[in-house]
């Protein structure tokens, strides 16, 4: 079966619901500008989808605090690339990163150098290394668009062509203008948060291996890799829209509704197997991780602990988000102003 996802699919996932083993360096962030495609559809289908975000448990806000008995556990949804009020947000949680005993992150900063270092000495994991590469497996005409798109985002064609096809997929959902202005090497605030955290003495620590992402990262069947390719290359829409789109969501706190929306385009220019594709992508990225990091809490953190977590804002909604899962394990969770 094939799934052909949508190009909205991809950045969604990347952007606040998975992090990428990316070695960021930078300090810049994007200024890109653009239209909001939500903003675009019909006052109907508006509707719509904010009565279906709404629906949803817990559907907006960044943090929160979960607290059961004398455990208080805060909780704040990040955005994996840096934006123009990273720094705000960093400031925000300070005093949290000070007076956390446990601090989490979807993988700790020493596991993140470690999975780099990984990646490096078995570049298997990204890219490639054997067989048919991408101008082989995508065909003459696809390749030399999706050349040109890696190469706007500066990327050039010989990485291009020995990428995953998963990872090309993802970097593909990214805006040619967000990657340009340094959004695979400024610190997004997950590893802001790490520093911190080894600053205050309380070093990060993972709420999955990062070996097991990789592992399920590599569980993608690779036709359905390269159908994700295709329909990217595709998709009518500007890329640079979507990005804005998503970033400004974020900053508005409106997660459920970007989440629904990622849907409603997957279905609309994917059809059933678009739907089928979405399902499955969510099932796995989303709510299976969310389930395992949730049976980590509860055998790491002990009664009276004061913990942190920070995870991709999309972990957070949902009838199987995190936010959820805590108050099945028997949290009270309330919404704290960011």
């Amino acid at each position: 079966m094939k799934f052909p996802w949508s190009a909205l699919l991809a950045p969604a996932i990347l952007a606040f619901t998975l992090v990428a083993p990316v070695a960021a360096q930078g300090t810049g962030g994007t200024t890109c500008d653009g239209a909001d495609l939500i903003d675009t559809l019909d006052p109907e289908t508006q509707e719509n989808l904010r009565r279906e975000a709404a629906a949803m448990p817990h559907p907006e806000g960044l943090l929160w605090q979960a607290t059961r008995g004398d455990t208080v556990i805060d909780i704040f949804g990040t955005y994996h690339f840096r934006h123009r009020l990273t720094d705000a947000h960093l400031d925000r949680l300070a005093p949290m990163i000070r007076d956390a005993d446990k601090i989490y992150l979807e993988v700790s900063a020493e596991d993140q150098t470690a999975m780099q270092r990984a990646m490096a000495e078995n570049p298997s994991l990204m890219f490639i290394t054997e067989g048919p590469t991408l101008p082989d497996l995508l065909g003459e005409e696809d390749w030399q668009h999706y050349r040109e798109e890696m190469q706007a985002r500066m990327i050039p064609g010989f990485m291009a062509a020995k990428f995953k096809p998963l990872w090309a997929g993802m970097m593909l959902g990214i805006g040619p203008c967000e990657a340009q202005s340094g959004a695979f090497e400024a610190k997004g605030i997950d590893m802001l948060v790490g520093e911190r955290a080894e600053e205050a003495g309380t070093p990060s620590r993972s709420l999955e291996d990062f070996e097991d992402l990789l592992t399920l990262l590599d569980s993608f069947p690779m036709d359905d890799q390269i159908e994700m390719i295709r329909m990217s290359l595709a998709w009518p829409g500007d890329m640079n829209d979507l990005s804005y789109t998503i970033r400004e969501r974020y900053l508005s706190e409106e997660i459920a509704l970007t989440l629904v929306f990622s849907r409603y385009v997957s279905e609309e220019f994917g059809g059933e197997a678009g739907a089928e594709g979405f399902a499955m992508v969510e099932d796995l990225l989303l709510e299976k991780r969310n389930q395992s990091w949730i049976e980590r809490l509860d055998a790491q953190v002990t009664p009276g602990d004061h913990v942190l977590i920070a995870v991709g804002a999309g972990h957070l909604p949902g009838e199987v988000g995190i936010l959820r899962l805590l108050e099945q394990a028997g949290y009270t969770v309330s919404r704290v102003p960011l």
